[in-house]
């Protein structure tokens, strides 16, 4: 399963076990010493964080009373979590927090994020991922080029024909479009190619404009919420909210934790211009851009935050 990973089959295990403990009427301490296992290993397994091995999941389905046909499910998604998503190819540059972002982006249907700053990764050019990360990473050119490999083939899924490539819903602050790097051209490309994007049939680009003033996400941060397929009879992996911060990342699936962000969504939708207007003021500022002079191009003059996501 290379094009997935391992990451949502093994969240997916973790989920339908615990759902199958609960329903069998069985405390994670009864489950864990029936089962010969640690507390800490039953946890690690319900939470996705390990991959779980096909006898500890027969061994589980029994101990539960599962149905035959929910063990063989569970046997399958188990397997698949063995699997190596391309990512784990670029070692250290993938930094283990992220690697389950990554994994759950390839995974997803449709992916919603909001950018109040930096221009998310799946739209970025090489020009503007390159001053993102060398910003982070100086002079080491080795390191920067790795990371921008990373970004580009990230940005593969989006044209993708099996499986479906994902929807991506981008709706980006105006500040972001006038935060340039250097490169001036390198800029202009980049906005040129938000609006070139929105042309496919898969992806939006909407921009909240300056006149529209304060609003609820103002305060929010960067987000995105990742929706899932179902993967065979399994039911779809719950939607999920990643919210990126400088050392990790927060991952939230609670019910009212995502029902008050599809909320900030349905305002941001609300604000923004549509894709036509926003389209027309991608193009202004491109106009605008052409008629100032050229920056000295300093590495040191690239003000834009790390952005994994």
């Amino acid at each position: 399963m290379t094009e997935t990973g391992s990451t949502v089959p093994r969240r997916q295990v973790g989920r339908l076990l615990r759902q199958l403990r609960e329903q069998a009427g069985i405390s994670l301490m009864a489950a864990a010493s029936e089962l010969e296992f640690s507390r800490a290993r039953m946890y690690r397994i319900e939470n996705g964080e390990v991959p779980v091995r096909k006898h500890d999941v027969i061994a589980m389905c029994s101990v539960y009373a599962a149905p035959g046909h929910m063990t063989e499910v569970l046997i399958g998604l188990a397997q698949e979590s063995k699997a190596k998503g391309w990512w784990h190819a670029y070692g250290d540059v993938v930094p283990a927090w992220f690697e389950l972002y990554v994994g759950m982006e390839q995974a997803a249907s449709r992916l919603r994020s909001f950018a109040p700053s930096v221009i998310p990764g799946l739209l970025q050019s090489r020009e503007y991922a390159e001053c993102v990360f060398r910003r982070w990473h100086g002079d080491d050119e080795a390191a920067v080029e790795n990371a921008v490999a990373v970004r580009l083939e990230r940005q593969s899924l989006l044209s993708r024909r099996r499986p479906e490539a994902p929807r991506l819903d981008v709706i980006i602050d105006e500040g972001v479009l006038h935060r340039a790097i250097p490169d001036r051209l390198g800029m202009q490309k980049q906005l040129a190619y938000l609006v070139n994007a929105s042309t496919r049939p898969n992806i939006s680009v909407r921009v909240i404009p300056f006149a529209a003033g304060p609003h609820k996400a103002a305060s929010s941060g960067q987000f995105t919420v990742l929706e899932f397929p179902a993967v065979g009879t399994a039911s779809p992996e719950p939607t999920t909210i990643y919210c990126e911060n400088l050392t990790g990342a927060l991952y939230l699936d609670k019910l009212k934790e995502v029902e008050t962000y599809q909320s900030i969504w349905a305002e941001l939708e609300t604000t923004a211009l549509s894709q036509s207007d926003s389209d027309d003021l991608i193009a202004a500022i491109i106009e605008q851009s052409d008629g100032r002079e050229e920056t000295d191009g300093r590495p040191d003059r690239c003000h834009l935050a790390q952005e994994h996501s």
